[in-house]
């Protein structure tokens, strides 16, 4: 059996180095997120078909799903995965998070591409307080299980945040977090800045533009051609408001001590539907905001705070997700409907090879200085994962 799994690993490693040193392009920092909160949804194998159909390397779900983790096997798609909020009490023990890390985790190595682990979701921002003191813990003990499993330079453990963590985010520059979440939220940058992970951050300009829309421009929130705003600090010129809140985040971290972590945006995305009080969802609003998030992705730009460091994106979401509770638009952000045909054409489907839709972003053509870094990263990985399934 050892002997089986190895010659496996040892084949998709080979693979993973071949696929790395052809230079075939991907976009480097564009994911999308897999909710399964659906009925009738595809299995993952078809969802893995749609994926790669897409030429879309990164995805985040919602928990550890074996049949996900399974079917990804030998694909190369970058997976991140979740731990459930309800976990985090017993993942504070060491010995429990090694025991999940060991299971949830470890078995599907290497094979499977696990880069990320979301440690809660959302936590600052619910009621619970007592899933607030556990959160840090629980990510303590995750990271010392995945060190003791040698898995530590492979999976970044981090937890996705809301906006709302932030007391003020306009101007940029005078982003500050809540006062209250000040202990916890620095317990927080302190073991991201040892780890060297992200700051996950769940941006929706829609949210921002639907409660205030006639004082947010809609092309500001939909990356379209705008005057945009000046920083009155900073002299920064913001020409859409997604970039606005990253650097608001930014900032505030810096104001507690923490200037060098980089954020990610682990959500983002515009609803197609929506009651009658969710002014802008509309199947044009949401087609325009995700179409010019890709352009955006495509040229490979960063903030304006931090230019030169692409930002990474994970649009909210593949799928509509028709048993999700809360209003209409909850059910609303995704590309396709559960049966596989698009609500509406982002560009991504130019890449399918069963799509004669009408010409759109073609995310093969990106060529940026940071490609053949790109590059290099993955044939450095699959030759780490190669070290590794020999010395299993």
């Amino acid at each position: 059996m050892e002997l089986c799994l190895r010659t496996v690993f040892t084949v998709q490693c080979v693979l993973g180095v071949v696929l790395s040193l052809s230079g075939i392009a991907f976009v480097e920092s564009l994911g999308i997120n897999y909710g399964q909160v659906g009925n009738d949804l595809p299995p993952p194998s078809k969802v893995l078909q749609l994926l790669k159909s897409l030429k879309v390397t990164k995805t985040r779900i919602y928990d550890t799903n074996p049949d996900i983790l399974n079917a990804f096997a030998g694909s190369g798609v970058e997976l991140i995965v979740t731990v459930e909020n309800e976990m985090l009490a017993t993942l504070m023990d060491p010995q429990q998070a090694l025991q999940w890390v060991t299971a949830h985790i470890k078995p599907y190595l290497p094979a499977t591409k696990i880069t990320g682990i979301a440690v809660g979701n959302e936590v600052f921002t619910g009621d619970d307080m007592t899933l607030l003191d556990n959160l840090v813990p629980a990510m303590v003990s995750i990271q010392q299980a995945l060190t003791q499993l040698g898995l530590q330079q492979y999976i970044q453990v981090s937890t996705p945040s809301s906006l709302a963590v932030l007391a003020n985010s306009y101007p940029p520059s005078e982003g500050m977090f809540a006062p209250e979440l000040t202990t916890i939220m620095t317990q927080l940058l302190q073991f991201l800045s040892t780890t060297k992970a992200p700051f996950w951050i769940n941006a929706y300009p829609y949210f921002a533009y639907k409660d205030s829309p006639d004082k947010i421009s809609l092309d500001y929130a939909l990356f379209n051609p705008n005057s945009g705003m000046i920083d009155p600090h900073t002299n920064m010129h913001y020409d859409n408001m997604l970039y606005a809140q990253v650097d608001a985040v930014i900032f505030a971290m810096a104001q507690l001590g923490f200037g060098g972590i980089e954020v990610r945006v682990s959500e983002t995305g515009w609803p197609s539907k929506g009651d009658p009080n969710e002014v802008g969802a509309t199947p044009q609003n949401a087609a325009i905001y995700n179409r010019n998030l890709l352009k955006r992705q495509l040229s490979g730009e960063g903030t304006p705070l931090r230019p030169k460091m692409r930002l990474e994106i994970y649009v909210f979401a593949l799928f509509n997700e028709d048993m999700k509770p809360g209003p209409t638009s909850e059910r609303n952000y995704g590309f396709y409907k559960p049966d596989g045909t698009m609500v509406y054409n982002v560009g991504l489907a130019a890449l399918s090879t069963t799509t004669t839709s009408s010409p759109s972003i073609s995310l093969t053509s990106m060529a940026t200085k940071k490609g053949r870094s790109g590059h290099h990263q993955r044939l450095v990985y699959w030759i780490s994962v190669c070290l590794l399934a020999m010395a299993i």
